[in-house]
């Protein structure tokens, strides 16, 4: 195709203005961190304390809705023809749907993320720590957050399998609900929303736990230069790597995809197996799947309306807004990689091997921690709330294990494996959110998925260098998130009328073929 033709294909508008405010705010925290900063506090308290209420409805809807897509009429549409059968194995699909959807994050939060909660005065409401600090991650990454990807992936598949539509965006995907209006100001609000909050998403994750990153090149190579240095070269490596894997398509991914999900499990093993703490990681970790399983609605619909401790504030509803703003790019690919699936299928073999694989790494790495702390072996509570310092607890806490050196490597190059796994199928999915129509099996433009490729680590490396604090990160997700959960609603009411529609006319056309002669 000439360059003519492939420029006047391109949305310049959707392209143009998420990297133009994306840069304008990378400036400004650039010039002016600490007022920059202080703005963005005053944002998200609005957003997360005074509507808090909001995420958390948003969260158990969906996932009540993901329960009755499963097993409803719905279940048994084909993401594809009525006989297509999927395009890629369960391993293949699991491994790119797992990897696609949660970034390296997943190892920094596994490590050490019972001691955030352990020092918020809810667990002492609840119990003890012991008790009550495993239970709050598996909650945290487990049904809720998989329901936001898997239902808006079946949409999503639906619209681009089922009814071959050619834009692949949110507001086509509203167009049942919005009708002509998806082609009008409406559907270019709604895609500057999802992109927006689609590059909010990329850099939370990124200025998580690079950080992490950097702090075992620093401990391994003896480096006496900063933290923030290694971290920026850190994100311009990752950047090289998934943006040669996502110029090589679905292949490249899948092969990503699958050595990532083979070292991430491999490092499970190792620790589970030699770590010394074996006994106690599967037994507490029975206990916290079971105790979150047995108070989930309690969970769901806590509030804290009497403000005693935030923590729904700080930890449920970022958690939610974070997952949303993840839904951007995460449940068009899944929904993309799902062709010959059924609903029921993906939306149940999505919460096995996601939800599944999730929980793994949780009960095993959280629990290797928690269960020197309740042996009395370390004491990492006292460490963090003496330091603050989350990415050097993760150190010390490697330290306790055999083979520490050996670990940390096997964990940098993992977490460089998940970034390059997630932010290869994110750019790509922007890429393609730049065209105005992109047919089925067509690929968008190199240049354009390069320029997205780029454009995912400008917010990070300015997140990063104004030195943005945990909270607001966090904050980030938050605001972009709030927009996109009315976005949501509009796009699941969408879809179930989409697909209450083709059911009829399935159903029509089989009585015509029933009653015609022979």
């Amino acid at each position: 195709m000439d360059t003519k033709n492939q420029k006047g294909r391109i949305d310049w508008l959707i392209t143009l203005a998420p990297f133009i405010l994306i840069v304008g705010l990378a400036v400004l925290l650039f010039i002016f961190p600490e007022q920059s900063n202080a703005v963005i506090s005053q944002v998200r308290y609005f957003f997360g304390d005074t509507v808090g209420l909001y995420y958390l409805v948003i969260g158990l809807g969906v996932l009540l809705i993901s329960v009755f897509l499963s097993f409803s009429k719905y279940g048994n549409i084909v993401l594809g023809e009525p006989d297509e059968k999927p395009k890629y194995s369960f391993f293949t699909w699991g491994s790119m749907m797992f990897t696609c959807g949660l970034a390296a994050d997943i190892l920094f939060y596994s490590f050490a993320e019972w001691v955030m909660y352990a020092t918020n005065p809810h667990i002492a409401e609840m119990g003890n720590v012991a008790e009550w600090a495993g239970v709050f991650p598996l909650f945290h990454w487990s049904f809720i957050p998989w329901a936001f990807y898997l239902v808006l992936a079946v949409a999503f598949g639906f619209m681009l399998h089922v009814r071959k539509r050619n834009r692949q965006r949110y507001s086509e995907a509203c167009r049942p609900v919005i009708g002509k209006y998806a082609d009008g100001i409406l559907g270019r609000v709604i895609d500057l929303f999802a992109l927006f909050a689609l590059l909010a998403g990329t850099a939370t994750t990124f200025s998580v736990a690079t950080p992490l990153m950097a702090s075992i090149i620093l401990k391994l190579f003896g480096l006496s230069i900063s933290r923030t240095t290694v971290t920026i070269i850190i994100l311009l490596i990752t950047c090289a790597v998934y943006t040669y894997a996502v110029m090589h398509g679905f292949k490249g991914i899948g092969f990503l995809a699958k050595l990532c999900i083979y070292l991430f499990f491999g490092l499970l093993m190792i620790v589970l197996l030699i770590g010394g703490q074996g006994r106690y990681i599967i037994e507490n970790g029975f206990q916290s799947l079971g105790k979150m399983i047995q108070n989930f609605v309690e969970l769901s619909t806590y509030t804290d309306p009497a403000r005693t401790n935030n923590f729904p504030q700080d930890w449920t509803i970022y958690y939610w807004a974070y997952w949303m703003v993840w839904c951007i790019a995460a449940p068009f690919f899944i929904g993309n990689i799902s062709r010959g699936r059924t609903i029921k299928q993906t939306v149940l073999g999505g919460y096995i091997f996601g939800v599944g694989s999730t929980i793994v790494s949780f009960i095993i790495l959280g629990n290797y921690s928690l269960g020197l702390q309740t042996k009395g072996a370390a004491d990492f509570i006292a460490q963090y709330e003496a330091s603050g310092d989350l990415y050097g607890l993760i150190m010390n806490i490697i330290d306790t294990m055999p083979c520490a050196t050996f670990i940390l490597i096997l964990t940098l190059v993992c977490m460089i494996a998940f970034y390059a796994t997630s932010f290869d199928s994110i750019a790509y999915t922007a890429a393609c959110y730049s065209y105005k129509k992109l047919e089925p099996n067509e690929k968008p433009n190199a240049l354009i998925t390069l320029l997205w490729c780029l454009l995912l680590i400008v917010l990070p490396i300015a997140l990063v260098f104004s030195e943005s604090s945990m909270s607001n990160i966090q904050s980030v997700s938050i605001i972009s998130a709030f927009p996109i959960g009315i976005i949501m609603i509009v796009m699941i009411w969408s879809f179930i009328k989409d697909a209450k529609k083709y059911l009829e006319e399935k159903r029509l056309n089989t009585r015509k073929d029933g009653n015609s002669p022979l």
